[in-house]
């Protein structure tokens, strides 16, 4: 492979190389500001860049009878294709769930399928080749942990990355943050307040259902906000009984007569397992969540007489869902994205690979592409989550950074 790609430089004296950047699992608010970033920096330094599209996926289905200008899911990025992308939301670039080691049957591409036919098939060496084939020498794929798993795995057998993390949950090791957190903090934050005017006007308890998958920080940092009197988190069991008691005081503490609570979508019952909206899991093996919100909502309204004088309380019952990963990026999705995407080519222009850029402390660093894998990153109840009350500890901030309980 070196010797094709050093070919292809010696090409072109203008050219330093060429850089490949994708994006991978769920969209989010501050993609476009970083693919942006990147390519601007480098175009401006003599590299030629490639938008991937599709994620992993894209670049699974590469037709290597084709020259690269000429390629479905490939795109030649300039400083010019790039320059308005910032203010919007989303990926120019597309995305998917793809995880090119396990590939179902049906999903192998069809030029393919003679070679691969089993039920789950590893398409690797044909991303190596594809890789190859378009001289890609760098490649940048912003994404959470899984996208930057098999980033990971690339790494391992010789492909030179620079990981950007992205993810509204947060939840990737190695980073006090991810690209899309603020924004969905920002934004249930803005639509939980914004309810608050039926909620009051009814006199009901509001049910409020976030994502987060399996950590508990699109919850938590807005109920410590002031978006909710009570939050709810997957890191810890919930007492139905007693967040109803509590949410019944709160509403009648409340002048306008109403309360409200933050449920992740990973929260649990105690004695309960996680609720998913169904039975079929990803590429990555993660099935789908959904569904809490409404069973919490269920129960309030049957048990809240008891702490009501025997009088029913009704409730609001709203999934966020992609409300909070959906427009364009709020300041910190536009700042951060930005300086991911230069401190990428920072590491590239000094030849370093196998790096994830990241926020430690709130200071700009990278860390091994290993830390990725190495642990689960959820929220220290211990020092974060009042257990008793259901809702943030609001001391303790002091040297913490921004967001206070993201970092590791």
């Amino acid at each position: 492979m070196s010797n094709v790609l050093t070919k292809r430089r010696n090409m072109s004296s203008k050219n330093k190389g060429t850089i490949a950047i994708l994006t991978g699992g769920g969209d989010v608010p501050g993609l476009n500001p970083a693919i942006r970033a990147a390519t601007i920096r480098a175009n401006r330094n003599g590299y030629r860049v490639v938008g991937l599209r599709n994620g992993w996926e894209g670049i699974m289905k590469i037709d290597r009878t084709k020259a690269l200008e000429d390629q479905e899911f490939c795109q030649i990025l300039t400083e010019k294709n790039v320059q308005k992308i910032a203010r919007t939301g989303g990926t120019f670039l597309h995305t998917s769930r793809t995880k090119p080691s396990k590939v179902s049957k049906d999903k192998v591409p069809e030029n393919m399928r003679n070679k691969y036919d089993a039920e789950e098939n590893d398409l690797t060496a044909e991303i190596l080749k594809n890789l190859e084939h378009l001289g890609i020498e760098y490649l940048v794929p912003i994404g959470g942990d899984d996208t930057l798993s098999y980033a990971l795995h690339l790494h391992k057998v010789g492909v030179r990355c620079v990981g950007i993390p992205k993810t509204m949950d947060n939840d990737v090791p190695g980073t006090d943050y991810c690209i899309g957190f603020s924004t969905c903090v920002t934004r249930t934050i803005e639509f939980t307040h914004q309810l608050r005017t039926c909620a009051g006007s009814h006199e009901r308890i509001m049910v409020v259902e976030v994502m987060g998958r399996y950590a508990g920080y699109t919850a938590l940092v807005p109920a410590m906000a002031g978006a909710s009197d009570r939050c709810v988190i997957p890191e810890f069991e919930f007492d139905i009984e007693r967040l109803t008691e509590l949410l019944v005081k709160d509403r009648r503490d409340n002048e306008s007569n109403y309360s409200v609570v933050l449920v992740s979508e990973g929260a649990m019952f105690k004695g309960a397992d996680m609720i998913f909206s169904n039975q079929e899991t990803d590429a990555y093996g993660h099935k789908k969540l959904g569904g809490i919100g409404d069973m919490v909502s269920a129960e309030i309204v049957a048990r809240a007489p008891k702490y009501n004088n025997g009088e029913t309380i009704h409730t609001i019952n709203q999934r966020m869902s992609y409300m909070t990963r959906s427009g364009q990026p709020d300041a910190i999705d536009s700042i951060v994205p930005m300086a991911y995407g230069n401190l990428a080519m920072d590491l590239i222009m000094e030849g370093k690979s196998g790096r994830m850029v990241c926020l430690k402390n709130g200071k700009y660093d990278h860390v091994p592409f290993e830390v990725v894998t190495e642990y689960d990153k959820k929220i220290d109840v211990e020092r974060f989550y009042d257990t008793e009350r259901y809702r943030p500890h609001y001391h303790n901030c002091m040297g913490m950074p921004q967001f206070i309980m993201t970092s590791d």
